[in-house]
């Protein structure tokens, strides 16, 4: 067996360890595991690449490649452990659409540094698949780059969350999409310029940033997911560009299950992805207003309840929804949520944890959040699982979900989140909302859940109302 079959075999390995790893994840209880075993894929393939470098089987020009390699690992490693060790779990989603830029900003350049070391800086003919692959990757690297930089900005309030509409933005997007289309025409059919090369780079780069900032906040968990799939396709692309089977596959992987995890989201707000795209829809966080600013919703007129009531309907009940929101993740209030429900059980009470596909900033986010806090996952339960429990659930605890409880979606055919499944939270004997103040979500409407009835609202940070809970149920 020469080596370049042995390294074959490694990648082929490789792959197939990312197939096992992804599959994992599809269960909370093995997703740890899957990480795991497509790290150690993703090492061997690194591993395997380098062995091939060493050994004179790829070309790698320059006096400088071994520093440089040394570098990037021991930078690049030391950056992603100490990232992953500190980042605060509010903020995974910021890191999420960062780790999208990395990858599609690095296989743009894998592209330029093929057509740059191929093409020099005069006309050259290369290969009509090249020239494909290499077009594809710049575009597609270049959108995901500075679109997941904007979305980063937008999750972190660096940039606003709300849609910022640009003078003629249609009309800018259209010119810069035609300019992208004459460059890679351009490159196909008429000559392999560095020149056209940059324009086309530059019209990619720049779209991104047309593209996903007139989005509202509200569309980030989609966006993010969109923006994954491109990632992986550009990954891909960067494969076929530099012959690697290892990057063709690992981008297949990562683009196929982002583009399927996208139509998921997106059929889950019961929107389409061209409409999340071209919609501009969300108005980005509002800023919390003083917590006794209890105007109701569409005119109605809400009721406060006492934490004492509050803890009451609690103890008492046999069955308990919790329903997690973004406001749990921006008080970190998820440690406090699971003490409550670890005294609320040991008291007999059947607790669980409804989880809706968009809730938070990212797909899984309220997920993430709750294993952190060392909630068993048979607690966590899917939207089309949970919903017919609400039925016979004696308490809901709302804890800064809004949209996704928003009894609208089903009533209110002018609503703009019409026809979106949303949780029942409604059909539960009681319901106790934990919230800042009456100021809408991310959707930028009333909550009609509110004004129920059956609703009492306690107002204040979550993780300052939860502590204050626990004190009062252990009184009891």
């Amino acid at each position: 067996m020469s080596f370049d079959t042995f390294i074959r075999l490694v990648y082929i390995v490789a792959a197939a360890l990312f197939v096992v790893g992804l599959h994992m994840m599809n269960s909370p209880a093995t997703a740890r595991r899957g990480n795991q075993i497509s790290a150690v894929g993703m090492a061997g393939a690194v591993v395997g690449t380098i062995l091939l470098i060493a050994s004179g089987s790829v070309t790698a020009t320059g006096t400088l490649i071994w520093p440089i390699i040394v570098v990037g690992i021991v930078v690049g490693g030391g950056v992603g452990a100490y990232t992953a060790r500190t980042v605060k779990m509010t903020a995974m989603p910021q890191l999420v659409s960062i780790f999208n830029a990395m990858g599609g900003g690095a296989a743009a350049l894998v592209a330029i540094d093929e057509f740059v070391k191929a093409v020099g800086l005069g006309p050259h003919t290369l290969g009509t698949a090249e020239v494909v692959a290499t077009v594809l990757d710049v575009v597609i690297g270049s959108v995901t780059f500075t679109g997941s930089v904007i979305a980063a900005g937008k999750l972190q309030g660096i940039v606003t969350g709300t849609p910022v509409k640009l003078p003629a933005g249609q009309a800018i997007n259209v010119v810069l999409a035609v300019v992208a289309l004459v460059a890679a025409l351009y490159l196909l059919f008429v000559g392999q310029v560095l020149g056209i090369l940059v324009l086309l780079l530059l019209a990619a780069l720049i779209f991104g940033v047309t593209m996903v900032l007139p989005i509202g906040g509200a569309d980030m968990p989609v966006v993010i997911s969109l923006l994954n799939a491109f990632t992986g396709t550009a990954v891909a692309m960067a494969g076929f560009v530099i012959d690697n089977p290892v990057l063709i596959i690992a981008g297949a992987l990562v683009g196929a299950s982002g583009g399927i995890l996208t139509k998921l989201m997106a059929d889950a707000m019961n929107r389409s992805i061209l409409n999340i795209i071209v919609g501009g829809f969300g108005t980005g966080d509002v800023a919390a207003g003083a917590a006794g600013a209890v105007a109701g919703a569409a005119g109605g007129s809400v009721r406060e309840l006492t934490v004492d009531d509050a803890a009451i309907q609690l103890t008492y009940a046999q069955h308990v929804i919790i329903v997690p929101g973004y406001g749990l993740a921006v008080a970190q209030a998820q440690h406090a949520a699971a003490e409550l429900a670890g005294l609320l059980e040991e008291r007999g009470v059947d607790v669980k944890y409804a989880i809706h596909p968009v809730a938070g900033r990212m797909p899984g986010h309220m997920n993430v959040l709750l294993a952190e806090a060392n909630v068993p996952y048979p607690q966590l339960w899917e939207m089309e699982d949970i919903n017919p429990e609400f039925q016979r659930a004696d308490v809901a605890l709302v804890l800064g979900a809004n949209d996704v409880t928003n009894p609208a979606a089903r009533s209110d055919p002018s609503s703009p989140i019409y026809g979106m499944p949303i949780l029942d939270v409604d059909k539960a004997a009681n319901i106790i909302v934990v919230k800042r103040s009456m100021r809408p979500g991310y959707a930028g409407i009333d909550n009609l859940l509110y004004t129920d009835p059956k609703t009492g609202m306690l107002f204040g940070d979550a993780k300052d109302v939860l502590t204050q809970l626990i004190g009062a149920v252990k009184g009891l």
